[in-house]
């Protein structure tokens, strides 16, 4: 389904731990790494395309991830002619996609990348937020820019516990108050004697 001016609907998702660490997947039998991503169907909302490419993609279930954001807009990058088939040249131009931000809730171990018989990646790992800009094929690069700027707001604070503090009771403990301001002079009158 191509919109009229050669784009296909798409939905791309960027995927994070609990240490604001992105999921980047190999594309099978390849040496290119991408963030899931895949079209959405007629009838589909980009929700709807989202958690489907989600489970295909990564093999996770909506109750495995939180929804922290999406872009507010489609963005859209164009497919160099010599990526597209022969049969799509000169209608295909490229994609126009919506990005959400998830909270990976689950462990690393509810992953599975043969969730379907058609796998797209055959490895991921854990990468820093901003890495993939450095690494992704050049013509995405755009994209990955601006979805990463736009959606950077919504990373959650990190709190890192010290595993040598019991259960992070240092971290817990309540601030001293701070002192009046402005501080008041001490009285330079000596006290009555008793």
């Amino acid at each position: 389904m191509l919109d009229r001016e050669g784009f296909r609907p798409n939905v791309g998702i960027i995927l994070l731990n609990s240490r604001n660490q992105v999921f980047w997947g190999k594309r099978l039998r390849t040496h290119s790494w991408q963030f899931p991503q895949g079209g959405i169907k007629y009838g589909e909302s980009p929700e709807q395309a989202m958690f489907r490419e989600l489970h295909e993609e990564v093999g996770l279930r909506p109750e495995h991830v939180q929804i922290l954001a999406r872009t507010r807009d489609w963005m859209r990058y164009e497919v160099p002619d010599h990526f597209i088939r022969k049969d799509a040249r000169g209608h295909y131009r490229g994609q126009k996609q919506i990005w959400f931000l998830l909270r990976l809730l689950g462990r690393d171990s509810d992953m599975n990348l043969r969730a379907t018989d058609h796998p797209e990646f055959d490895a991921w790992r854990w990468n820093d937020y901003w890495v993939p800009l450095d690494v992704v094929i050049e013509f995405k690069r755009g994209v990955y820019e601006m979805a990463l700027t736009e959606l950077a707001r919504y990373l959650p604070r990190v709190t890192h516990h010290n595993r040598y503090l019991r259960a992070g009771l240092r971290s817990q403990r309540p601030e001293p108050e701070p002192p009046p301001y402005p501080p008041q002079p001490a009285d330079p009158s000596p006290s009555p004697a008793k």
